[in-house]
């Protein structure tokens, strides 16, 4: 069974599903894409991009780890995937000796559910393996970023902090540059080869992690292909014979065919998400926020002809009767997984990892229920358009003050921390001591209840290896999740500023705030697309044209990473 893994809420945003799944799969054994970040290249409230000149000096060396072989390699933006059980006997090293030195290091991270106290046998263990008395300041997720601002203004800055992506906003980008050492004299070019699992980290998640022209941060890898997939009752629709839709207008017919209101049966939640996939919008949860180069000038997605088609499309869903009422509620909506199990709707957009998740689920109590992912259709039937996600979004830094010895222990546990799956290194980060944290019985690891208490969050939130699914329990799903990527994979274009770290000027931080709730009033019929355009052209001369011409130098000073 895969470790730590809940059920997500019924949003897709990438806050709210890290935030119920403790985020401590990592990107490996829940599989999930750990998405969003900003970033920037100088300082103050000027903002700035990862992709300047001088980025290229400042990347580590990518050297390809072979100690472990997937059985899926990576292709077309996916994860590595492994189907095979898992085999103690057969578990490679990838840290043959420690490289920590005994120091000690204290980590602030955020955490979702009830810490457990620091003196337990999961930390005594990484602890003994990696060489570091690292000492954890677990803090409450839902309110990291409460806590985040108030310790980076103040001088009192653990030895290393993890920022999620999603906390990144207002001044925290600064505050990185100011507060957080540069790691480039220790893993710049060559010098990363010190460290073996941190050099098979893929380039463009290091890219991401250049704040202030520096090197500052470690990264947790993600696929670029998009982590949202349309998710239904296969085992349903088999009995029904009813056929995976192919574009806007079947999926619409099959909606309706299948909803039977006074049956309490619906055909859906709120497909806003894979709206704006079928109709080519480009990604915009994170920064920069739906930019691209079209026809050689800058366009934002909410300027766009697709962007409303999109959103009017997912109207005319809530407007057919055909969504469940639950998704009304918007982000106050119920978990959707005990409606879902009971067939009182079929199809929702979420997160990759509840492939998984909601397969564990109901594995026991429903046996027949099968769930799986829809490939992603063109909007008018042909291949969609889809938009590369950014390649890490969680980070860690180091305290600027912090001296060579207390970098190199943090270093120590990063190379443990990324070691891959199908290491000794990666079971004890993942799973803790055998016997004590879990037991493996037919080639699947389950978690203990203490395994459950103690492996949580922690030192998965210091650096990660290279995106991987793998799931000994239901290797077919593993197989399919990666499938899924890679063919989902073949249709994603990179924008412009793909796996750049942008920091926007502070003063248009808050310019595009209101167009999420714009969006979820429009599709439920509480506001007017006129009403978006509306929106747009007030976005426009409120800042969104200078914020134009802002990444047009950003694009002209450092070059365009689209594909």
């Amino acid at each position: 069974m895969t470790p730590n893994a809940a059920s997500a809420p019924s949003g897709p945003s990438r806050r709210s599903f890290l935030a119920s799944t403790a985020v401590a799969t990592a990107a490996v054994a829940g599989g999930m894409p750990l998405l969003a970040a900003c970033g920037a290249s100088d300082s103050g409230s000027g903002g700035g991009s990862s992709s300047g000149k001088d980025a290229k000096k400042l990347l580590p060396s990518y050297v390809a780890n072979n100690v472990v072989t997937p059985d899926i390699p990576a292709k077309n933006g996916s994860a590595i995937g492994f189907t095979a059980k898992l085999d103690l006997a057969t578990l490679k090293t990838s840290v043959p000796k420690k490289l920590g030195k005994g120091g000690k290091v204290t980590v602030m991270s955020p955490f979702w559910g009830s810490p457990p106290k620091q003196d337990n046998a999961y930390y005594r263990a990484m602890n003994d393996l990696i060489g570091v008395d690292v000492q954890w300041q677990n803090q409450d997720g839902n309110t990291y970023d409460q806590k985040l601002g108030a310790v980076l203004a103040s001088s009192d800055v653990p030895d290393v902090v993890v920022v999620p992506g999603w906390n990144m906003g207002g001044k925290i980008p600064s505050a990185i540059i100011s507060k957080f050492a540069d790691l480039g004299p220790y893993l710049s070019g060559d010098r990363v080869k010190d460290y073996p699992n941190l050099a098979a980290i893929p380039t463009d998640a290091w890219r991401r992690c250049i704040f202030g022209g520096k090197l500052r941060g470690l990264p947790q890898p993600a696929p670029y292909v998009t982590g949202i997939v349309p998710l239904y009752r296969k085992d349903i629709f088999d009995k029904k014979g009813y056929a995976v839709p192919r574009s806007a207008d079947e999926f619409l017919s099959l909606a309706k065919e299948i909803t039977d209101a006074k049956a309490k049966r619906w055909a859906c939640l709120d497909m806003k998400w894979t709206a704006f996939q079928s109709f080519g919008v480009l990604s915009g949860s994170e920064k920069p926020l739906g930019w691209n180069l079209v026809d050689g000038k800058l366009v934002n997605r909410i300027e766009t002809q697709e962007y409303l088609e999109a959103l009017e499309w997912a109207r005319k869903l809530f407007a057919a009767g055909v969504v469940h009422p639950d998704a009304m509620l918007g982000k106050n909506a119920p978990d959707p997984g005990p409606k879902f199990a009971a067939g009182e709707f079929l199809i929702y957009p979420n997160n990759i990892s509840q492939w998984w998740g909601r397969t564990a689920e109901q594995a026991t109590q429903n046996p027949g229920f099968k769930i799986w992912g829809m490939d992603i259709f063109g909007h008018d039937g042909g291949d969609p358009q889809l938009w590369a996600e950014q390649p890490a979004g969680i980070f860690a830094f180091v305290n600027k003050n912090a001296s060579e010895s207390v970098i190199r222990d943090v270093l120590a546990v990063a190379n443990v921390t990324a070691a891959p799956y199908g290491t000794k290194e990666y079971m004890l980060t993942n799973y803790g001591p055998e016997g004590t944290d879990y037991t493996v019985k037919n080639g699947v690891p389950t978690k203990t209840t203490q395994g459950n208490n103690e492996v949580l969050n922690a030192y998965v939130m210091v650096a990660s290896p290279a995106a991987t699914i793998a799931h000994p329990d239901f290797p077919e799903v593993a197989k399919a999740q990666v499938e899924w990527q890679q063919r989902m994979g073949a249709f994603t274009k990179k924008s412009s500023f793909y796996g750049q770290m942008i920091t926007e000027p502070s003063r248009y931080t808050n310019l595009g705030n209101d167009f999420e709730q714009l969006e979820d009033d429009i599709t439920r019929g509480r506001k007017k697309i006129s009403d978006m355009q509306q929106a747009v052209s007030d976005w426009r001369s409120k800042g969104g044209d200078k914020l134009r011409d802002w990444y047009q130098k950003l694009l002209d000073d450092s070059g365009s990473t689209a594909s």
